[in-house]
């Protein structure tokens, strides 16, 4: 070897010599632990955590299926992306660099962009693979639902297919399509810019080329594209027309019919000849020309076919003669309106309008009169409060209602859970929170319609230990779990968990359940002291390996997460089992946006059904989902990916049967719809002739304030039952039109039913009624005593209450002392047709209201409405009538007997026994009959 006389000679054996550069390796690591650190390690404590979690509760199917779907999706939508992207990168680097660009470099000699942008594709291709993967991961659910889909067994009136394809397939295809031209679109752009900078593409304002291998990659990517855009018109664009909103309603119209789904067609069919032309230009060696020539054509086509011409056709052709035209689509979107929101099985019942009610039909309906609800949710939730929180660190979340056998008969009641909130603990320390105060105790149950001498709810269930007057009993009061419970806890510690207060003493206990996940091992402690970022925890010698850790115990948390494909009702409630077991209810909803032609709610939800009821053990936390409707395609579907987590509703425990109750937000958003979709005849709908809307007394009230359960004898039927019910008026008036139900009880439970007041008879609304109540002498006059005698009169809400063919409201009245905060009950008003009165109770009201007095009013307002007592235009005054001829012997017994049975109907009123009670008013009856002969 020469060495240049210009250069020392370089001894070769020193390099083994030099020392290592630590520094570089320092940094290295630096980088792997912080990746690790903030990465990797906190990903695995979190999976290791949850993955207990969901095996204690006996749904690792649902974990792993989750964790598979979203890895799989991550490494193989990942690979192919990289793979994608730096295919071609790695395609646009072929070949020697003619017109390199030099960038000039003040420290050294000039840098090749060409050399940079070659080494920077590797670590591009790999960042834009990995958010592709985290993004594809978040479709598993689309995807499992895509692969595992069944047949909804009906077909969309348009292209008759199923409607299980529109459910499962169409957002499948479309998440794929649409990941595909994304990536064949940022390819095209990548490698563009790339031959651009190495000159093997030159565009305007110079001389436009291509260079022969350029060419044959961007127009194949190009024509790729093309094809694509086709597909997906096709497959995604073609079918969503029945998503459209084009016309008077959702779902394809005229328009889209006959306008734009030719123009999709012809698109479609147009991208095809484009990519034929990019392909025709590649081989001309005119890809630039007929490239050009091909986006123009599609573009072209795209705007005056699904722009122009379906514009002009909606305002010149459609919208003058709108009702003709659409006639048959809004047959369409009534129908799937009325099939995805279970509307098509509601049952219309007509009312006579013609009852008039009588103090015998208020004693055929003792279910009804003993179960009106005059304690308010919100306000007894306070009275709760004050009278049995006992401690500052107890609170009453909210008021439930639900309904119980109570020493043989059916009564409505409110209860609510004693729940512990940790943040009143007087004492803020971790044993205090974490292993001393872990639960809550018993519950408090009211019947809704029972009150004190003092205005102030009876109590079926109270104090501590929960403590019953009736025949329901609780004999596990602990609640682990609840609505408050948002805070992990250890149980089978070394300190005893304070159960209840007891005088000024404590009680204690150690927990004898099954709930929370066991400790068992130094490593698994160590795991939770990570997870929850406790040192405390780590460091703690009460917590044992026999301990057990509590966490995402709250209700809702734990639904969503055992359960995160299905949405949840947002009134969980609490029922005791015959055992006297505490459990929670959960009503959880299947819902879509993708039922073809259904209207949908301002979310896009356009399907729902309450197909899953979850029960939650409040002491171990286990979780129950039963199916109450398995013919719905979505639970099918989830049934299938997620084999073993459902069970039959046969297989719920009778005594939790009784106490399921159809869900709120459905309910609400039924009777939402079915105020317009009641109207089946598209000629009806589309002028809105007979639309509906929910009544409210104060337009700053919620969506609707009169949905309530009430137990109640519905007309035509045999006993009282638990029903759900909503009153509706006609849309811009206030008399009712109608009155939808829900049935609760037994066999019946999920029908719904409407019945519909006479169109041409008036039936006063709460709007209406409320007007007569503060156009009332009497309660105006008593209303502003309590209020200059320092008192808040609180006015409950108003409750209509169908009996027999007819209505009657009740408003309970409420007083407060400025400033406190226990309401107790006044006055109950009770209103029926255009009579108000207001008395102590609601039995007084219903006395007075429908009793002889009510009578007496009654026959008063039908002669007024008739004109009886109006003298006749030209006729001579009624002659003054003569003294009474005198009582005779038999006419005198008459009247002592049916004084006897009015005085014995009272008193069997007064005593509740509304047997007695209706005996004696029909003999009564008799009595008057045998007078007026």
């Amino acid at each position: 070897m020469t060495i240049p006389p210009h250069e020392p000679p370089i001894d070769l054996g020193s390099f083994r010599q030099l020392p290592p550069r630590p520094k570089r390796r320092f940094a290295k690591w630096i980088v792997l632990f912080i990746v690790l650190f903030f990465g990797l390690i906190p990903w695995l404590a979190g999976a290791i955590t949850d993955w207990l979690w969901f095996k204690e509760i006996g749904y690792a199917t649902v974990f792993w299926t989750d964790l598979n779907a979203r890895a799989a999706l991550f490494g193989i939508g990942g690979l192919f992306t990289f793979g994608f992207l730096y295919g071609n990168l790695r395609l646009a680097q072929r070949g020697p660099v003619t017109q390199p660009i030099l960038l000039a470099n003040p420290k050294g000699p000039p840098v090749d962009l060409v050399a940079i942008i070659g080494k920077l594709a590797l670590p591009l291709a790999a960042v834009l693979a990995f958010l592709f993967g985290i993004s594809l991961s978040a479709l598993w659910l689309t995807v499992l639902q895509g692969t595992n889909g069944v047949s909804v067994g009906a077909a969309d009136p348009i292209f008759g297919r199923d409607i299980g394809y529109y459910l499962f397939t169409l957002p499948l295809a479309a998440a794929a399509l649409n990941i595909l031209v994304s990536l064949t679109v940022l390819s095209l752009l990548v490698t563009t810019a790339m031959y651009w900078v190495r000159g093997d593409l030159i565009l305007p304002p110079r001389r436009t080329s291509v260079e022969r291998n350029a060419a044959f990659h961007l127009g194949g990517l190009l024509a790729f594209l093309f094809v694509l855009i086709a597909i997906r018109l096709w497959a995604v664009r073609v079918p969503g027309l029945l998503y459209s909103t084009t016309g008077p309603l959702f779902g394809a119209s005229y328009t889209d019919a006959h306008a734009t789904l030719p123009a999709l067609n012809v698109s479609a069919a147009v991208a095809l000849l484009s990519a034929a032309l990019v392909i025709w230009g590649v081989v001309r060696g005119k890809l630039v020309w007929f490239g050009t020539l091909a986006i123009a054509l599609y573009l072209a086509v795209a705007i005056v076919g699904r722009g122009i011409f379906p514009f002009a056709m909606q305002k010149l052709l459609v919208a003058p003669n709108e009702l003709n035209r659409e006639t048959v689509y809004l047959g369409h979107h009534i129908k799937a309106t009325r099939e995805a929101w279970g509307l098509d099985k509601v049952v219309t019942r007509d009312l006579s309008g013609e009852d008039r009610l009588s103090m015998a039909d208020i004693a055929a309906n003792p279910g009804t009169i003993e179960n009106v609800r005059l304690w308010e949710r919100d306000l007894l939730a306070q009275t709760f409060g004050q009278l049995q929180e006992i401690r500052t660190y107890y609170d009453f979340i909210q008021v439930d209602d639900d309904r119980y056998m109570v020493d043989g008969r059916y009564r409505q009641v409110h209860l609510s859970a004693r729940e512990l909130n940790t943040r009143s603990l007087p004492t803020k320390t971790f044993i205090n929170e974490r292993l001393t105060f872990t639960h809550g105790m018993g519950l408090t149950m009211a019947p809704v319609n029972q009150v004190t001498q003092e205005g102030l709810p009876v109590l079926f269930i109270k104090d501590l230990p929960p403590a019953s007057g009736i025949s329901l009993k609780v004999t596990r009061p602990q609640i682990y779990f609840g609505e408050l419970t948002d805070s992990y806890v250890f149980v089978n510690t070394g300190q005893p968990e304070f159960d209840y207060p007891s005088g000024e003493d404590n009680i204690f206990t150690k927990y004898q359940g099954s709930g929370g996940v066991p400790i068992s091992s130094f490593v698994k402690k160590l795991l939770f002291a990570w997870h929850f970022q406790s040192l405390k925890l780590l460091l703690s010698n009460d917590v044992r390996s026999e301990s057990r850790v509590m966490y995402d115990r709250d209700i809702p948390t734990r639904v969503r997460k055992a359960l995160p494909f299905l949405s949840f009702d947002g009134d969980p409630y609490l029922v005791v089992s015959d055992a006297g077991e505490l459990k929670w209810f959960v009503d959880a909803y299947t819902a879509s946006s993708n039922y073809p032609y259904s209207q949908p709610r301002a979310d896009g939800v356009n399907y729902m059904r309450n197909s899953v009821k979850v029960v939650i053990d409040a002491f171990d936390g286990k979780v129950t989902a039963y199916v109450v409707d398995p013919a719905d395609p979505l639970i099918r579907t989830y049934g299938r990916i997620f084999g073993g987590i459902f069970q039959p509703l046969s297989a719920m425990p009778e005594d939790l049967r009784r106490h399921i109750r159809y869900p709120t937000d459905l309910f609400e958003a039924q009777t939402a719809m079915y105020a317009t979709y009641h109207m089946m005849d598209p000629h009806t709908f589309y002028h809105r002739e007979d639309q509906w809307q929910m009544p409210r007394v104060d337009d700053r009230e919620r969506e609707n304030p009169f949905m309530r359960h009430v137990i109640m004898r519905l007309p035509e039927e045999q006993a009282a039952e638990y029903i759900y019910m909503s009153p509706f008026t006609p849309r811009g008036k206030d008399n009712l039109a109608s009155w939808m139900v829900a049935r609760n009880d037994g066999e019946r439970y999920g029908e719904l039913l409407v019945y519909r007041f006479p169109k041409q008879s008036l039936v006063f609304g709460p709007r209406q009624i409320m007007n007569r109540i503060n156009q009332d002498t009497e309660i105006s006059r008593q209303v502003t005593l309590w209020d200059q005698s320092g008192s808040e009169v609180i006015k409950g809400e108003l409750l209509v209450i169908p009996i027999e063919e007819s209505l009657i409201y009740v408003q309970p009245l409420y007083t407060r002392a400025r400033g406190g905060t226990i309401p107790e009950m006044k006055r109950v008003i009770v209103a029926y047709q255009n009579h108000v009165v207001m008395e102590e109770t609601l039995d007084q009201g219903l006395a007075r209201l429908f009793g002889a007095e009510g009578d007496a009013r009654a026959a008063r307002a039908d002669r007024e409405v008739s004109g009886a007592d109006a003298p006749i235009s030209g006729a001579p005054p009624a002659p003054i009538p003569a003294a009474p001829a005198p009582v005779s012997g038999a006419a005198a017994t008459l009247t002592q007997r049916a004084q006897q049975h009015y005085d014995q109907a009272l008193a069997a009123q007064r005593a509740g026994d509304w047997t007695t009670y209706g005996e004696e008013i029909r003999r009564l009856g008799e009595v008057l009959r045998q007078m007026r002969q």
